[in-house]
């Protein structure tokens, strides 16, 4: 990918999956994978800078631009589904050598991050997933319109509104910010092919059988924003009552950006549930 020189949103390079990846790889301790979300222009480091400092303290932090997305490789097929992403996510931790981690799924993310543990269990420890799809759900207007985002200043200024509960969070330069950001040499081509109309499908791509959900052993915990008019709380509150081994935390005055809006509540949260694996290794 061409990138803006001294970015930092650009990591490292790696080879996961065959394909050309780009992570941020900080601090030392367990693993602990950070899957981010979908929105347009997307990388790890938009989506996840504001918490990785805090949780590097304690342990390693792995965040990959996933495929397709930010500066990692495109395919050349351009076909997209769970499946692939999923694959591509294994790749990274075999690519770092890594046997067994933590997970953090966020939106998009979490639906790939869920279906990494049922399909490759001896891969987690604990799992995170934040306002996530993973369950089957009635397309929002504000999924609809993040997903079928095309370029425009004010395109992305209507959508960062819907992304957010804080308007104080939403200004012209960050808008300004991100509408570069999606406008970047083949983010808009990539983005565009993963999720067109009509797009409930691409919730049902992204959804885990409910069987396989309730057969999850891992300890996890779900985090959904009140206001979230990205996804709905709704989907949340399923995945806590089909998964045993659950712990559900709803932040009031909340959007879609748990990890932004409530960044220091959000990083402790995770860091505390991480932290009684830490004691009590399996």
């Amino acid at each position: 990918m061409n990138a803006p020189q001294q970015s930092p949103e650009i990591g490292r390079e790696i080879l996961a999956a065959g394909y050309r990846t780009n992570l941020h790889d900080q601090g030392q301790g367990f693993p602990l994978l950070l899957i981010h979300g979908s929105g347009p222009g997307v990388t790890a480091w938009a989506n996840w800078r504001g918490i990785i400092p805090q949780l590097a303290q304690t342990r390693r932090v792995i965040a990959p631009d996933m495929l397709g997305f930010g500066y990692s490789e495109r395919p050349a097929d351009a076909q997209y589904s769970q499946q692939r992403w999923v694959a591509h996510a294994i790749g990274v931790l075999d690519a770092l050598g890594i046997e067994h981690a933590d997970i953090v799924g966020n939106s998009f993310g979490g639906g790939l991050a869920l279906a990494l543990a049922i399909r490759h269990p001896e891969r987690v420890r604990r799992l995170v997933l934040m306002g996530s799809v993973g369950v089957s759900f009635p397309l929002t207007a504000g999924l609809d319109a993040a997903w079928g985002y095309t370029p425009s200043l004010a395109n992305m200024r209507r959508l960062l509104d819907l992304f957010a509960w804080d308007r104080n969070l939403v200004n012209d330069e960050l808008a300004e910010l991100r509408y570069q950001a999606s406008i970047r040499p083949g983010f808009q081509e990539s983005f565009a092919a993963m999720f067109p109309p009509p797009r409930q499908n691409g919730i049902e791509d992204l959804a885990s059988r409910e069987a396989d959900i309730r057969a999850l052993p891992h300890e996890t915990l779900v985090i959904h924003g009140r206001e979230d008019r990205i996804i709905p709380l709704e989907a949340s509150l399923r995945l806590a009552g089909l998964i045993p081994n659950s712990q559900l935390h709803v932040f009031g005055h909340c959007g879609h950006w748990t990890q932004i809006e409530h960044a220091n509540r959000f990083a402790r949260l995770v860091e505390d549930f991480l932290a009684e694996a830490d004691r009590t290794p399996s």
